[in-house]
């Protein structure tokens, strides 16, 4: 009989959705502002606003 994981451990072999996987790509942050404080991004005809806010930190708004 195969031996079972208990319900969390078993959670953890599983990708978890969110998670980079060999197929995503990545881009760095610095390269997609290039020195910019603000960007926009087109998608389905909608904009949306990828900010750097002081404290370093990122905030996309519609």
């Amino acid at each position: 009989m195969p031996l079972s994981l208990p319900q969390p451990l078993a959670a953890l072999r599983r990708p978890s959705p969110g998670v980079a996987t060999a197929g995503t790509r990545h881009v760095s942050s610095q390269s997609l502002l290039a020195g910019a404080r603000e960007l926009v991004i087109q998608h389905q005809g909608g904009e949306y606003h990828l900010r750097l806010t002081r404290n370093d930190k990122l905030i996309l708004t519609k």
